[in-house]
């Protein structure tokens, strides 16, 4: 089965140029036979496709999220069928509690890029400085983007070896004319996000791969890109901040850090049980 598992759409991403159905239909002419809607901390395409009246045939439309972090970068998460966190889609928690959330509630989550852009990916930021276990945690690394150039991708996939990770591959497309450049290859077929984290959890192949889309923002502006990353950078933690009142909200209201703290306890007393008995 192959699928494009990091695609934007213009209903969730103000960066992106295409709509869902648009992204649909050039997938299904390059062979495709599903997505991973990946929008920058929204759902929105998602739940605009769920009220279609009529869906796509033989086409699997998977929800998914880019997660700004305001540590780490980008975060590709799936969450299983039907789990709804609005906390996934207010921008800045810290990558080591969103990974607690994300496994609280049954998902996976692993970095987008990893080797590319300072601040929008974890080997350019602090945090992989700081904390190189940090990727034991992760369920996937993002292997293969369309959008990074061969060093970037390779080193990436080198990661996940150097972790016994498995790869997504995608393109990343914010334009028609990328759509479908990168691609993951599952060796079964899936028909929802909790087969997707099932098979990813039960150690299966995926294959990833695809061709360097070159005409992507970063390529066009040249040495002027860094004043557009660092634009993010503050861009990134000004949202942070101004979502933090609603992040803080959306985390008392579901009582999530207190079931994750007794996940903690409850872990804690069962290795300490463990050790008792060695």
């Amino acid at each position: 089965m192959k699928l494009d598992m990091h695609c934007h759409t213009k209903e969730g991403s103000p960066d992106c140029k295409f709509e869902l159905l648009e992204n649909i239909d050039l997938l299904k002419q390059k062979g495709f036979q599903g997505m991973l809607i990946t929008d920058h901390d929204s759902y929105k395409a998602y739940r605009y496709y769920k009220k279609l009246p009529v869906k796509p045939k033989d086409f699997i439309v998977l929800k998914g999220i880019e997660y700004d972090t305001v540590d780490a970068g980008h975060m590709l998460i799936i969450m299983p069928t039907g789990v709804k966190l609005p906390i996934l889609e207010l921008r800045g928690l810290p990558v080591l509690l969103l990974i607690e959330i994300v496994h609280h509630y049954g998902g996976i989550i692993g970095p987008a890029h990893p080797c590319g852009e300072k601040f929008l990916s974890i080997r350019s930021t602090l945090r992989d400085k700081i904390a190189g276990n940090i990727y034991r945690k992760f369920d996937f690394v993002e292997g293969y983007n369309a959008c990074e150039d061969a060093d970037s991708n390779m080193r990436a996939m080198r990661l996940a070896k150097e972790y016994n990770l498995p790869c997504f591959g995608g393109s990343d497309s914010h334009k028609p004319d990328g759509a479908g450049f990168g691609y993951t290859i599952l060796l079964e077929n899936i028909t929802s996000e909790t087969e997707l984290i099932n098979y990813i959890r039960a150690g299966k192949s995926t294959m990833v791969g695809g061709t360097h889309y070159e005409h992507t923002t970063k390529a066009r502006l040249g040495k002027v890109n860094k004043l557009l990353v660092y634009s993010f950078w503050l861009y990134n933690r000004a949202c942070a901040l101004f979502r933090r009142k609603a992040r803080n909200l959306e985390l008392m209201e579901n009582h999530i850090i207190e079931s994750i703290r007794a996940n903690r306890r409850a872990r804690a007393k069962y290795i300490s049980i463990g050790r008792d008995c060695e």
